[in-house]
């Protein structure tokens, strides 16, 4: 049973200018979570709500219903910069720093490119920043022209990846295959995250091969996402992640307004229907692979 408020951060108060516009309200709080989870992505400096909400807020909030830490993800150099500024101020926080692939062909319009990856690869020295993303392909929104400086973008953030010794957090849409052959071409770090899951039984199949992680959003709950739900039936249990991507892809019934890390247990509780899991076991082995993927929090 849901709560009748959404956490006291994310309510707009009686005077906002926009609050009758229900699609901005933020969503009721779930029942926690019986064994504590982390929100593997979320981008806490975006605003898609009545409100702003701080960085410490929100993870209070997210704690409240057993959501202990968040990755907090960057996708260009300004929410980067963020991204270090927020992990050094919550020990909540972890954080992946990358020029998103469809910022990509902007930087290299403007000449910036180059020198935006080398202030990525700078950001990325912070202990706390675990993981190089989100970067990949997009082929949903970028065309053309743009697309040669994704892929160019893409193979360079894999080379930091693996010269730093981080996690590879990538961003996939429309892009399956690419994905993968770049990944091959390349040599994958040792340690890759789908963020955002998108593909169907195939792709489970091959980041099963491969040893890559599968970072489930509130997506997998939507009523047209049988292929998601299939893809998670045959996941391999210690490759399964969980995350917001908030405050975007919130799930359902919520579809449609912001979303936040209070909201994982939603998608959680979705993920252990699929998978025919006992709640808090599937807690405890999302919680375990997270750690997996990115390291301590301590």
């Amino acid at each position: 049973m849901c709560n009748s408020l959404a956490p006291a951060p994310y309510r707009a108060s009686s005077g906002a200018t926009e609050a009758s516009d229900s699609r901005k309200e933020y969503p009721p709080a779930p029942e926690p979570l019986p064994v504590p989870v982390m929100d593997n992505h979320t981008h806490l400096d975006f605003r898609h709500g009545l409100i702003e909400v701080g960085a410490a807020d929100a993870m209070d909030a997210a704690e409240a219903v057993g959501v202990q830490g968040a990755i907090q993800v960057g996708c260009d150099l300004e929410s980067s910069r963020f991204t270090v500024q927020a992990v050094q101020a919550d020990d909540r926080l972890l954080g992946a720093v990358a020029i998103h692939p469809n910022d990509a062909p902007i930087y290299a319009g403007r000449g910036e490119l180059e020198s935006a990856l080398a202030e990525i690869e700078e950001l990325a020295a912070h202990p706390r920043i675990r993981a190089i993303g989100e970067t990949g392909l997009d082929f949903f929104r970028t065309h053309g022209e743009g697309l040669a400086h994704q892929r160019y973008s893409f193979r360079r953030h894999i080379d930091i990846a693996k010269r730093l010794g981080l996690t590879l957090q990538i961003h996939d849409r429309d892009a399956h295959d690419d994905v993968v052959q770049v990944l091959n071409e390349e040599g994958a770090p040792e340690r890759v995250v789908f963020h955002c899951f998108s593909g169907g039984e195939e792709l489970a199949r091959t980041c099963n091969d491969n040893g890559w992680y599968m970072s489930f959003a509130g997506t997998m709950t939507f009523k047209n996402a049988g292929n998601l739900r299939a893809a998670l039936s045959i996941a391999e249990p210690s490759r399964i992640l969980v995350e917001t991507d908030s405050p975007f892809l919130t799930p359902h019934p919520y579809r449609g307004r912001p979303n936040a890390s209070y909201m994982v247990p939603y998608t959680v509780r979705s993920m252990a229907e699929v998978t025919e899991n006992d709640l808090s076991e599937l807690c405890a082995r999302l919680a375990e692979n997270t750690v997996n993927a990115y390291g301590s929090w301590g």
